[in-house]
């Protein structure tokens, strides 16, 4: 583990056991306080503002259309894309997902001072929920979404309906693309620290409760941890799954191998931040320091058995 961590440059790894922290290291001069980025793994914290949205009847359900909020949406399909479509990764958007391309649309939405604009010119081109393909202009669109339903900027509505109940220790940046009233880059870029990123991990692990408080529906909790079609069945809504030590688990994910994994029927959570990620390759959805993190964290907690 100590050579991953290395290699890969972690800057916090935790694990968290039956509410208790059972291991907490830092790197690289960084502490519990420290802020990192989430990079993808705000796509979960999206989603579950989504479930909210839902849930105070400001969206109607995952099968609402995005053309009833942005009638402008172009492209074949454009009338067809549900809320759940952009939710599960299967939104039909004319979307090129490379991270390294200076040309690619990813790289523009990381510059481009006006992302709405970059979002609306994008085109529906294929059926939406058929098929999982993972696109970061999905959950842009969704926050785009939610903030239309909602009428509040999509942070100050995580921060109330989220981070402050959770009770988190330590405020959060979530990064516009232009200061200051734009809006945030929702597939990416909040930065805070592990033990607050934890708590998403835990308020999913409780069924949406948190202190006797149903913040989010337990339904939409459920199926967000389901596969939506079964020949991908490492993704439900917004979150990771997968079947690893014959555990269900899920987790959100992020670029350079940021995550915060949930193992249920242990009550167990792992968090891993740092500026590195391991290999992945074509045949397995998950990449190899998923498993390290994962398995190192089960020697310890068999040792201290």
């Amino acid at each position: 583990l100590n050579k991953n961590h290395k290699e890969l440059q972690t800057v916090a790894y935790l694990i968290i056991k039956n509410d208790s922290i059972w291991h907490e290291s830092y790197f690289d001069g960084y502490g519990k306080d420290s802020k990192s980025n989430s990079f993808s793994m705000a796509k979960s914290i999206v989603s579950a503002c989504l479930g909210k949205a839902i849930m105070d009847g400001k969206i109607k359900s995952l099968d609402q259309k995005v053309s009833d909020f942005f009638p402008e949406l172009k492209g074949k399909y454009a009338k067809e894309v549900t809320v759940g479509d952009l939710s599960s990764m299967s939104s039909g958007l004319s979307w090129d997902e490379h991270y390294y391309s200076p040309f690619s649309i990813v790289t523009r939405a990381y510059f481009d001072n006006d992302l709405k604009k970059v979002i609306l010119g994008l085109e529906v081109n294929e059926a939406p929920g058929k098929s999982f393909k993972y696109l970061s202009g999905a959950t842009e669109l969704l926050a785009m979404v939610i903030e239309k339903a909602t009428g509040e900027y999509l942070s100050d509505y995580m921060s109330k309906n989220f981070w402050q109940p959770m009770g988190a220790e330590n405020e959060a940046l979530w990064q516009l693309d232009h200061a200051p009233d734009g809006i945030e880059k929702a597939y990416c870029c909040i930065a805070s620290n592990a033990r607050d990123f934890a708590r998403f991990g835990k308020l999913y692990l409780q069924n949406g409760k948190w202190n006797e408080k149903q913040l989010l529906d337990s339904t939409f909790v459920a199926k967000s941890i389901t596969p939506r079609f079964p020949e991908s069945p490492e993704y439900g809504y917004g979150w990771w799954l997968h079947n690893y030590l014959g555990k269900k688990m899920y987790y959100m994910r992020g670029h350079l191998g940021q995550f915060v994994i949930v193992v249920p029927e242990d009550n167990v959570i792992i968090v891993r931040l740092g500026h590195l990620k391991g290999l992945q390759t074509e045949t397995d959805p998950h990449s190899n320091d998923f498993y390290v993190y994962v398995g190192e964290a089960y020697k310890m907690l068999e040792k201290r058995k």
